[in-house]
C-alpha cells in the first residue's frame, strides 16, 4: 500500500514538473528500502555556501537577542508601572484619568520632598555658619578671659607682696619718721614735703573730704568700726568679675542674690537666681553652694504662687521679696516653707512701665537691702517721677518711713542702697558709666558723684548691694557679675 501511494505521488509530481522531479529507490545501510525524490528550485540557481548559512544563523541570533532585550526592558517598565499603579490605587482598579492624577500626585510629593531637602540644606548651612561665628566669639572670649586672668594673677602677686611687706612692718624709706605720716598715706612718705609736686599728689590722695563722710543719724546709720568695716560713703567700685552666664534668651535680664542675714537651712553662700525675660515669671533657682551656682546646677527650683515682675527682687532673713506682676503689690515668700507670708500695696507707686529706670524692663518698683534693713525704691504721680524711698518692716511689709528725693527716676539706669544712702548709676549701657548721685536719708540731702562704674557687657539690668559680702551684685546682658567696693572711713 505505501508503494502504491508513493507511485501515485511520483506520477502527480511528474505531471506538474516532469522536467525537474526525480524519483529513486534504494536500500539504506541497514538493508531497509528507502524511496527518495528531488525537485529543482524555481528561484535559486545553486545552494548557498556553508559560511553564508552560518552568517544567516548568527544574524538571526542577534535579532533574537535584541528582541529578547527589548522584551525584558518592556517587561521591566511594565512591572514598574504595575507597582506604581498598585501603590496609587491600593489594589483597586483605576482608569487612565485616575492613573494620570495619581502620577501627578506622586510628582507633587517628590517636588515637596525636594523643597524640604533644599530647606533643610539651607538650615544646616545657616546653623553651620552660626556655629562658626559662635566658635570665633568663644575663642575671642577665651583670649579676653586669659588676658584678664593673667592681669588678675599679676595683681594678686602684687597684693601678696604688699601684704607680706606690711606684715613684716616694712615701709618705703622716708625722710621723716613713719609716726609723722598719717595712717593710710605711707605710700607718699618718701616724698619731700617741701616739694610742690608732692602737695598736688597729696591733694589727689585726699580728694574725699571729711565733710562727705556719713555721720550717725536718728535713722540708725552705724558708725565705722575698728579696721574700717563699718559704714561710709562709696568712693570706689572695682572691675566686674563674671561668675556665670545665662544659657538662654530668658536670661538676658535677671536678678541674682544672696541672703545677708541667712536663716536655717540657708547660709550666706546659698544663691538664688531668676531669669526675668517672659510674661509669666515664676521659677526661682536655688543653689546651695557657690560652685553649683557658677556651674549651673541648681539644688532646687521654687515655683512662685504668683508671677513676679522686673529685676527688683531680694532675699532677706530667709524670705524672697518681690513685686507681683502688673501691680504695685510687694510680696514676701518664705523660701523654707514655700508659702506667701505677707503682701502690701505700695501707696501710689507707679508700676508696669509708669516710672521705670532708664533701661525700661518694668523696673518701677525696686527692692533693696543694706546694713539697716529692707527698702523699696519707686516713684509716684505726686512725686512727679522723682525717686521715693521707703523703709519696710521685713515681717509685715508696712512702710516705716519714707523719703522723697530730687533725683528723677527715669534719668538713672539703676539704684542701690549702702548704709542708708541711696546711690544711682548714670547709664546701663555705657562701658564707662558713673555712680552719679547719692541721697543720704540721715540728712535728707543729695549730691552729685563721679565714681567710675564699668558696664562690661553694656546692658546692666540689675544692681544690688550685699552688706554681708560688701559687694555689688549685677546682671549685665546675660552675665552675672560682682563688684568690689570701697567706702570712706569714719
Amino acid at each position: 500500500m505505501p508503494a502504491v501511494q508513493l507511485l501515485l505521488l511520483a506520477c502527480l509530481l511528474g505531471g506538474v514538473g516532469a522536467r525537474t522531479a526525480q524519483f529513486q529507490k534504494a536500500n539504506d545501510r541497514s538493508g531497509r528500502c528507502q524511496y527518495t525524490f528531488s525537485v529543482a528550485s524555481p528561484s535559486e540557481s545553486s545552494c548557498p555556501e556553508q559560511g553564508q548559512a552560518m552568517l544567516a544563523i548568527q544574524e538571526l541570533q542577534r535579532d533574537s537577542s535584541e528582541q529578547r532585550a527589548t522584551l525584558e526592558s518592556t517587561k521591566a517598565r511594565l512591572s514598574s508601572l504595575e507597582a506604581l499603579l498598585h501603590r496609587l490605587t491600593s489594589g483597586q482598579p483605576a482608569g487612565p484619568l485616575e492613573t494620570h492624577q495619581g502620577l501627578q500626585r506622586e510628582l507633587e510629593a517628590l517636588r515637596r520632598e525636594r523643597e524640604q531637602l533644599e530647606t533643610q540644606t539651607q538650615e544646616l548651612e545657616s546653623a553651620y555658619s552660626n556655629l562658626v561665628r559662635d566658635k570665633s566669639a568663644l575663642e575671642e572670649e577665651k583670649r579676653r578671659l586669659q588676658a584678664e586672668n593673667e592681669d588678675l594673677a599679676r595683681r594678686l602677686e602684687s597684693s601678696s607682696q604688699e601684704v607680706a611687706s606690711l606684715r613684716r612692718g616694712q615701709c618705703p624709706q622716708a625722710h621723716s619718721s613713719s609716726q609723722d605720716v598719717p595712717s593710710g598715706s605711707r605710700e607718699v612718705a618718701k616724698w619731700n614735703l617741701e616739694n610742690m609736686d608732692f602737695q598736688e599728689l597729696k591733694s589727689e590722695l585726699t580728694e574725699v573730704p571729711a565733710s562727705q563722710i556719713l555721720k550717725e543719724s536718728p535713722s540708725g546709720h552705724p558708725r565705722n568700726e575698728e579696721g574700717g568695716t563699718g559704714c561710709g560713703e562709696l568712693v570706689w567700685v572695682g572691675e566686674p568679675i563674671t561668675l556665670r552666664t545665662a544659657e538662654t534668651i530668658t536670661g538676658k535680664y535677671g536678678v541674682w542674690m544672696r541672703d545677708p542675714q541667712a536663716t536655717f537651712p540657708y547660709t550666706g553662700e546659698t544663691t538664688w537666681r531668676i531669669d526675668t525675660v517672659g510674661t509669666d515669671i515664676r521659677q526661682v533657682f536655688e543653689y546651695d553652694h557657690i560652685r553649683q551656682f557658677t556651674q549651673g546646677y541648681p539644688s532646687k527650683v521654687h515655683v512662685l504662687p504668683r508671677p513676679l515682675e522686673s529685676t527688683g527682687a531680694v532675699v532677706y532673713r530667709g524670705s524672697l521679696y518681690f513685686q507681683a506682676a502688673e501691680s504695685r503689690t510687694v510680696l514676701r515668700y518664705d523660701l523654707r516653707t514655700e508659702t506667701l507670708k505677707a503682701e502690701k500695696e505700695i501707696p501710689g507707686a507707679g508700676y508696669h512701665g509708669q516710672f521705670p529706670y532708664s533701661w525700661g524692663g518694668y523696673t518701677d518698683i525696686d527692692l533693696a537691702v543694706d546694713e539697716i534693713g529692707l527698702w523699696v525704691i519707686y516713684s509716684t504721680e505726686a512725686a512727679k517721677g522723682a525717686i521715693v524711698l521707703s523703709k519696710l518692716n521685713p515681717e509685715t511689709l508696712e512702710l516705716e518711713q519714707t523719703w522723697e528725693t530730687n533725683i528723677r527716676k527715669q534719668s538713672v539706669a539703676n539704684a542701690f542702697i549702702i548704709c542708708g544712702t541711696l546711690y544711682t548709676v548714670s547709664s546701663y549701657s555705657s562701658p564707662d558709666a558713673t555712680v552719679n548721685f547719692a541721697y543720704d536719708t540721715g540728712t535728707g540731702s543729695s549730691k552729685a558723684l563721679t565714681v567710675p562704674f564699668k558696664n562690661r557687657y553694656k546692658y546692666s539690668s540689675m544692681i544690688d548691694y550685699n552688706p554681708l559680702e560688701r559687694k555689688l551684685f549685677a546682671w549685665d546682658n546675660f552675665n552675672m557679675v560682682s563688684y568690689d567696693i570701697k567706702l570712706s572711713r569714719l
